[in-house]
């Protein structure tokens, strides 16, 4: 998971890789940080690195390239390559329900023409590769696509910056912000992944804050997670003070450090979940941060966990919520996340609901090496959506309002474990 740093030195690169650019010659759209193997068999072995695709040895495997051009027309593809033990082969070109069949030769020269297609309509194009024959143990190694053509001219749009392409694959990341009342004590809110909108890959975090984040995950087909995580304080590392039956306590690393805690736990699509946590001063210039979890219709909370952030004692601040992938092999598949119900509630145990919201994009999204990104109020849920690589994204940077459901959530913070 992106920590909130997201934040801060990838918003001082957006200046500097923002691209929409118009095409009067061809264009290289490169295959790392821009495709994905999104179909394959269990014997397969194809690759996809910075430099592009290898090991194309399976003609089960389909590899998909992502681009988006600004306006409809006609599409000149060409496959940027060479081959690969073997001196011939043919591979088949897919965009939409238009197919071309490709030769390759080791005798002739990079590029290989692909075919013109039809584009009806601006935005994400899709181009699938796929294997036919081989004169030997590889279809061909492919490094790009060169895109001409009217469809380009007006600009394309694609991961171009190789030393972010991790990121490019996994896909904007999408936040909510909420503007708490000081001496937030406690942080109360609901999240519904709608049916359908869960793959592999994906984080819903419904209560962040400055350091810490609680959430819910997809880690694989079988397995999925509650996670509550601190981060360490400059002073010292977060310690753990207590934590809740069959709760696995970890530390993490990679994006900063910190204190981890998670349960297994087999949350479905189409159900509310609950989530709360709370920030109390332990009296020595700490602070504690615990947080809950329940299902809506329930009103049994599970405890997660008790974290000391030293030196500092501290309210609820920088509050919010997010929806992210963290697995760059998925980074292609679309999710959604509902957001609702927010309410703080300070030290003197006021509730108050939280209805608006302040919405943004990471980096990806903002130097425009990603344009799958949305996020909104939709009645009384705010709603966040990345990947997938759809059409119509929403503008970084805006706030939304939700309606406002008017009735305090059936919960006695007094009786939590």
């Amino acid at each position: 998971m992106r920590p909130v740093a997201y934040r801060l030195t990838g918003l001082l690169l957006a200046l500097s890789c923002s691209h929409v650019l118009a095409q009067t010659a061809p264009v290289q759209v490169p295959l790392g940080g821009n495709a994905y193997i999104t179909t394959t068999s269990p014997a397969a072995d194809e690759l996809i690195d910075d430099n592009g695709l290898h090991n194309w040895d399976s003609r089960q495997a389909v590899i998909s390239t992502f681009f988006d051009v600004q306006q409809a027309g006609q599409l000149n593809l060409s496959l940027v390559g060479s081959l690969s033990g073997a001196s011939h082969s043919t591979v088949k070109v897919t965009v939409g329900r238009q197919s071309h069949l490709v030769h390759l030769s080791n005798t002739g020269t990079s590029p290989f023409a692909a075919g013109n297609f039809t584009i009806d309509k601006p935005g994400y194009v899709r181009v699938d590769l796929q294997g036919v024959s081989t004169d030997g143990g590889y279809f061909g190694d492919i490094a790009d696509l060169q895109a001409s053509g009217s469809a380009t001219q007006a600009g394309t749009v694609f991961a171009n910056d190789p030393s972010n392409f991790y990121w490019s694959l996994r896909g904007p990341s999408v936040h909510l912000g909420f503007q708490v009342p000081a001496n937030t004590e406690y942080f109360y809110s609901e999240v519904t992944v709608p049916r359908g909108q869960d793959p592999v890959g994906s984080y819903y975090m419904a209560n962040g804050f400055d350091v810490g984040y609680f959430g819910i995950q997809v880690n694989s087909p079988t397995e999925r997670w509650i996670l509550f995580s601190v981060w360490d304080s400059p002073t010292a590392p977060t310690s753990l003070v207590r934590q809740g039956p069959g709760v696995i306590i970890d530390n993490f690393g990679g994006e900063g450090t910190g204190g981890q805690s998670h349960i297994v736990y087999p949350w479905k699509a189409g159900q509310t979940y609950r989530f709360i946590t709370r920030a109390q001063a332990d009296g020595q210039g700490n602070t504690l941060y615990t947080a809950w979890f329940g299902e809506k219709c329930s009103n049994k909370w599970q405890l997660l966990a008790t974290w000391k952030y030293a030196g500092a004692s501290k309210s609820l601040t920088g509050v919010y919520s997010f929806l992210e992938s963290f697995n760059p092999a998925t980074g292609y598949i679309g999710r959604e996340g509902n957001f609702a119900n927010e309410w703080a509630v300070d030290s003197a145990g006021h509730w108050s609901e939280i209805t608006s919201a302040y919405y943004d994009v990471d980096p990806t999204g903002l130097n425009k090496q990603r344009l799958d990104f949305a996020g909104g109020a939709n009645g009384k849920a705010f709603y966040l959506r990345n990947d997938g690589f759809f059409s119509r994204s929403v503008a970084s940077g805006q706030t939304f309002t939700r309606e406002s459901t008017g009735r305090q959530p059936d919960v006695d913070l007094n009786k939590l474990p």
